[in-house]
């Protein structure tokens, strides 16, 4: 059996960081990730495509394909679990193109959006399923910053330490 290894990764990814990554590593994250479902990733798409700037930079960014619930009082996050990201992958390439580096989501992606990921530089993570009470205690500070109309799939900032997701970029890892 393969020892898996461990990566502490900060966010945003310095050159080299994503290269080192294998499959099935477990990789603990640390920084600003911002949160886009279905109909944010939507949204983005289209302004990308009428040459508008997205509402973050996606330059080295990170995207958690989640919309979190809402928290209770007292909480900064309710319980933000995975998406599956296959249903991001015919809005993936344009944020490919405009620097996005890393997506964190749940299950496979197409054979096309890794090779997108890997000719791009970019990194799939995986964030297991059922796991949404468990990763909201990583979230140190989430705000909302774009599309509050969306509710709990508008994009919202979070700012996380030590976030433990599963390497998903090489074949065996799908």
């Amino acid at each position: 059996m393969k020892e898996l290894k461990t990566t502490e990764l900060r966010l945003p990814p310095k050159a080299g960081d994503l290269e080192e990554l294998k499959g099935f590593d477990l990789v603990l994250l640390t920084g600003t990730i911002y949160t886009a479902r279905d109909a944010a990733h939507r949204r983005i798409a289209a302004l990308i495509a009428a040459g508008k700037e997205p509402p973050f930079l996606l330059d080295g960014a990170a995207v958690y394909y989640c919309g979190p619930s809402p928290e209770k009082p007292g909480e900064i996050i309710g319980s933000c679990g995975p998406t599956s990201s296959a249903r991001m992958d015919s809005l993936t390439l344009p944020l490919l193109e405009k620097g996005l580096k890393i997506m964190i989501g749940k299950g496979n992606r197409s054979a096309e959006v890794m090779r997108d990921i890997e000719k791009h530089g970019a990194a799939y993570l995986k964030a297991v399923g059922g796991a949404a009470a468990y990763y909201k205690r990583f979230v140190k500070s989430c705000r909302v910053i774009a599309f509050p109309d969306l509710g709990p799939e508008a994009v919202r900032e979070l700012v996380v330490e030590k976030f433990p997701l599963i390497i998903g970029n090489q074949a065996d890892a799908l």
